[in-house]
């Protein structure tokens, strides 16, 4: 039996370059980076050349790169500092969207029960923003608009320079959850007008536990930890030194390779889109044109996604049926109903995240075992019957 592993999206390999850089940092240059003496020092420069690639990688100044556990970290950094300083202004409204992950919609709960107001703005069929959306829902009261640049589970692309522009026009903070674009679509921060981005290096083949926050200058947010000067004193803590080391390496690598990766992924994307449209009764989900180029995402009618994902599983497979972040909920994908789907079409969803490291072969693979799952599913489920029955009369 084949091996495919499709999900990308939830982790990523860590790459072999990333672990031989990192090595060097676990054993003989393993100092504390605030310590003054050699091994310290290292370890140190090691930390301010992974900053300065996070920095290339992004068009931004390596004064302008935090580094955090992740991307969950680093939203929240963002909005609840961003609101903190609205808040000294009196300002305490915030914009985002429906179908954000939830490291940005649990904060944004949170800060209601603080006082603050939330408009949560529609994605549309297309999974799309709309920017005169943005523009309109912006008050004299606003602090901060926060949109994701890529959609984790149907990998819809933001127009993100444009939300920016308006929102720099505006005179308003602007946040973007980059974690599922970075190191796979180009991304500048100064020409599409961010303020401020979150990362997280297990998406891009760094390790678990690695992020990153860029935060443009001149913004001020509150210290996350007190305690020491790490990260110029805004986030205490000794620096995860091999971690950062591998995710500048990681993403330098990525973004070298960009348009090699982007293509190939793109073209396999493309490939499993064709051949998994003539299942019946089956839709992709979100746009075709503006998505992530290895994120396929497709809903398959009478089926329930879960079955699925078990018995692709048992067939060698590996792929998810939204966020892993969410993977142990029973409910419907927040996203899939956000986009307008009902619940029963939205429970049969499945996602598929492909990398440079997957083939032709297995999105052939993949082809050739997806339709027969979903019809032996449907062989035994009363929601296909009933589906069946409806369409008879």
């Amino acid at each position: 039996m084949r091996y495919v592993y499709a999900d990308n999206a939830a982790t990523t390999p860590v790459s072999k370059k990333v672990v031989e850089a990192m090595l060097p940092y676990m054993t003989e240059h393993f100092g504390n980076p605030s310590s003054l003496y050699t091994i310290g020092q290292t370890a140190h420069a090691a930390v301010q050349t992974a900053r300065e690639q996070v920095a290339a990688a992004l068009g931004a100044d390596a004064k302008e790169i935090f580094f955090t556990s992740g991307g969950s970290e680093a939203d929240n950094w963002a909005i609840r500092g961003a609101a903190a300083l609205g808040e000294k202004k009196g300002k305490k409204h915030l914009i985002t969207t429906k179908f954000e992950h939830h490291a940005v919609l649990h904060t944004m709960a949170a800060l209601e029960k603080q006082g603050f107001t939330v408009t949560y703005l529609d994605v549309y069929e297309d999974g799309l923003v709309r920017v005169e959306d943005v523009e309109k829902a912006i008050t004299d009261e606003t602090c901060l608009v926060t949109i994701m640049y890529a959609n984790n589970e149907i990998g819809t692309v933001q127009p993100i320079a444009e939300i920016g522009k308006v929102c720099r026009d505006k005179g308003v903070l602007f946040h973007t959850d980059a974690v599922q674009a970075v190191g796979h679509i180009k991304i500048d921060v100064k020409e599409q007008n961010i303020d401020m981005l979150s990362l997280s290096g297990h998406k891009f083949h760094a390790v678990k536990g690695t992020g990153a926050l860029y935060c443009k200058k001149g913004i001020r947010l509150p210290n996350l930890i007190e305690g020491g000067a790490q990260e110029s004193g805004r986030r205490a803590g000794t620096e995860n030194v091999p971690g950062i080391v591998g995710l500048g390496v990681a993403i330098t690598d990525m973004c070298e390779n960009l348009d090699e990766n982007m293509a190939k992924v793109k073209a396999l994307r493309d490939r499993l889109f064709e051949g998994a449209s003539k299942i019946s009764h089956s839709r992709i989900n979100g746009s075709t044109e503006k998505r992530l180029p290895g994120n396929f995402s497709m809903c398959f009618e009478g089926i329930e996604g879960e079955s699925l994902l078990l018995m692709l599983d048992m067939n060698g497979i590996s792929a998810s049926s939204g966020s892993a972040c969410t993977s142990g909920s029973l409910d419907p994908s927040h996203v899939l109903l956000s986009i307008g789907l009902k619940h029963e079409v939205a429970h049969g969803s499945l996602r598929l995240s492909l990398s440079e490291n997957n083939t032709v072969e297995d999105v052939d693979y993949i082809l050739e075992v997806l339709p027969k799952i979903v019809d032996r599913l449907r062989s035994m489920s009363p929601l296909w019957d009933h589906i069946m029955e409806n369409e008879k009369q």
